[in-house]
């Protein structure tokens, strides 16, 4: 059977068709993967554990610490005042899978809480599994630690066993301050030593 040039030539843009089809079924799944996944990084990380959450004011966490049975909380004892940059820190014991807790405030605010865990009862792989059931594939891994982040949260699990929450806006702030600082320091110094 002959094929005529008109159908050989519709056949071809049959093929063409047909690869260009494909072809938009592929980027479209790749675009949809990617629109997931960036769903999947947006996932909102807990500012909160139990009733203490990141951004509470003192007289708060002491009541919060006070009424929970996972801490030994003995009151202002446990706290203390870091007059430099008007910060507070509470330190406190756990019971059961908490051993110690500690929290930093700024200005009066709750921005950094971290609990070292007890390793008699909770393992880091459990700890790390749950993260991931629940917030996704970590920002950052590598052997000493996982951290999962947002734009205004920050979540680490270190070894052996420590999860901290950060709250990254007073954090970051607090950083660029003390490079600042580190940047006037070096300035100082080398002043100093084109004085001789």
């Amino acid at each position: 059977m002959l094929f005529s040039p008109i159908m050989i030539q519709m056949n071809r843009k049959l093929k063409l068709l047909a690869i260009f089809s494909i072809l938009a079924v592929i980027i479209s799944m790749g675009v949809w993967a990617q629109e997931a996944e960036s769903e999947e990084d947006e996932t909102a990380l807990p500012r909160q554990f139990r009733q203490i959450y990141l951004g509470m004011n003192l007289d708060s966490l002491k009541e919060a610490l006070q009424e929970d049975e996972f801490f030994n909380f003995r009151g202002d004892r446990d706290v203390s005042f870091i007059p430099v940059r008007e910060e507070s820190l509470v330190e406190t014991t756990g019971s059961s899978f908490i051993r110690r807790a500690f929290f930093q405030l700024r200005d009066g605010s709750l921005f950094i809480m971290f609990f070292t865990l007890n390793t008699e009862l909770m393992d880091h792989y459990s700890m790390f599994m749950e993260l991931t059931q629940n917030y996704g594939q970590p920002s950052y891994l590598n052997p000493r630690e996982a951290v999962w982040e947002t734009e205004d949260t920050r979540i680490a699990l270190e070894r052996p066993l420590t999860i901290k929450y950060i709250d990254r806006i007073v954090f970051d702030d607090i950083v660029s301050e003390s490079q600042l600082i580190q940047s006037r320091r070096v300035r100082q110094r080398q002043e100093f030593l084109n004085e001789f």
